[in-house]
């Protein structure tokens, strides 16, 4: 089975290091120097004996790195890791939970196969059984749930954790349980599983915990069951077609000693093969697939995924941040609607003028509308004039030059874009393509 690439988000403080540091170490993929590194500053630090269910140093610091992570006891960056079972080899991503930092958990789902989100039951239920229902989620537990729907992450799976911080964990857990639910049900979200579990401890996280309350899987089960991101499939699949973006252009030397333009990228969606005809954007001139490099050696056909060097049969004018697409499948566009995710404190502002990244390429843009803002917290579309920090919108783009645009529904990479602002340099935000305007007419 393919490996599984899986992020931990949620709100601050909801223990996704610490289910993390679980992980690593209940499936023994840590080195022992490492194990003693952390044993030996855990034993300087603490004032009282370990609870013997515990490991013998703070789990969270096999991913806080970072000094400041350690001083301020929180995530502030991206920190993968990776572990491996009999069954299955996993790549995590730890991604912070702070509102300031939620562009990191946008680059993390990006590429993820599963989202784990974090809930914490202390804050919602609190310690004792005196709470009163319905639970009502945290915004950020909302907001990377949604973030990780946008994105199109293939399965969400909400762990419940500190089972060991209350009295009653079985009627905590059915209470959060049942918010969960009401909310996945209006954003017309399916979870791929709802798991207690006790990340300190270790309930439920890779071994299954013997209640009467619950008769589901571990954590770690249930994620080595699902199913990776598939790519798109070849031939009949309704929106499959090879997409090239080039990265970069080589002059290299053929078998036979021949120089010859080279152009690199990754190959998305779909298969290419040698004799299939591309469409190069801008320029939108057709040519066939000369030969296929990958690995320094040439081969018949590239697969999705795959970093490979094309070969033209037409020495055509193609440069960094050019498309290789199957022919008549896009048609460059200079405006669209897409969902934002705003992550800038400067807030979106129409008639802003920001820069956009597609793929390798780079182009002024313009905000020309904010049609409507996503309040997180009712799900309920309102309108607006500007996007905050953290803020989700759909609106309408206007680009200096076309780009052959899809819907991310249909495309990851031909239908994403990140928003820079020029002044800065900063990354501001996340474009994902929903609708374009009617085709442009070709250049001649």
């Amino acid at each position: 089975m393919a490996a599984l690439r899986f992020l931990t988000a949620g709100s601050v403080d909801d223990g996704k290091s610490t289910l993390i540091g679980r992980l690593l170490y209940d499936s023994q993929a840590l080195l022992s120097d490492q194990v003693q590194t952390l044993v030996h500053r855990e034993q300087a630090r603490r004032t009282a004996p370990a609870n013997d269910s515990r490991p013998p140093f703070d789990l969270s610091l096999l991913t806080d790195g970072l000094e400041a992570e350690r001083e301020q006891g929180i995530t502030i960056d991206i920190a993968w890791r990776y572990f491996a079972t009999p069954r299955r080899k996993f790549v995590i991503a730890d991604a912070p939970g702070h509102e300031q930092y939620t562009r990191n958990m946008v680059t993390a789902a990006a590429g993820s196969d599963a989202a784990v989100v974090l809930v914490d039951l202390v804050k919602l239920a609190g310690p004792s059984a005196g709470f009163s229902r319905p639970v009502t989620l945290l915004p950020q537990t909302r907001r990377h749930a949604l973030l990780a729907q946008l994105l199109r992450v293939p399965h969400l799976v909400f762990a419940v954790n500190k089972l060991d911080a209350v009295d009653d964990p079985a009627l905590a857990f059915a209470a959060v349980r049942e918010a969960l639910l009401a909310f996945c049900a209006e954003a017309r979200i399916q979870p791929a599983g709802i798991v207690p579990v006790s990340a300190l401890r270790g309930d439920n996280v890779t071994q299954a915990i013997d209640v009467p309350w619950y008769r589901g899987p571990s954590l770690l089960t249930l994620l080595e069951g699902l199913p990776g991101r598939a790519p798109a499939a070849t031939g009949d699949a309704m929106h499959a077609w090879p997409v090239l973006p080039v990265q970069y252009v080589a002059l290299e030397n053929n078998p036979s000693g021949q120089p010859q333009r080279v152009l690199w990228g990754r190959l998305a969606e779909a298969a290419l093969s040698v004799g299939d005809a591309v469409q190069v954007f801008p320029s939108v001139q057709i040519a066939k697939v000369q030969s296929i490099r990958r690995a320094g050696a040439e081969v018949g056909r590239g697969a999705p995924g795959e970093s490979v060097g094309i070969v033209l049969d037409q020495a055509l004018d193609v440069s960094r941040g050019d498309w290789l697409l199957a022919p008549g499948q896009a048609v460059p566009r200079r405006r669209f609607v897409a969902t934002l995710a705003w992550l800038d404190v400067e807030p979106a502002q129409i008639g802003r003028r920001y820069v956009v990244r597609h793929a390798h390429a780079w182009v002024p843009a313009q905000l020309v509308a904010i049609r409507h803002r996503l309040n997180i917290h009712t799900l309920e579309r309102e309108s607006a004039q500007t996007l905050s920090v953290n803020d989700i919108g759909e609106v309408e783009v206007e680009l200096q030059q076309p780009l052959p645009l899809r819907p991310y529904r249909e495309s990851l990479d031909a239908g994403a874009l990140i928003v820079v602002d020029g002044s800065t340099n900063r990354t501001s935000g996340a474009l994902l393509v929903t609708d374009v305007e009617p085709a442009e007419q070709s250049p001649a």
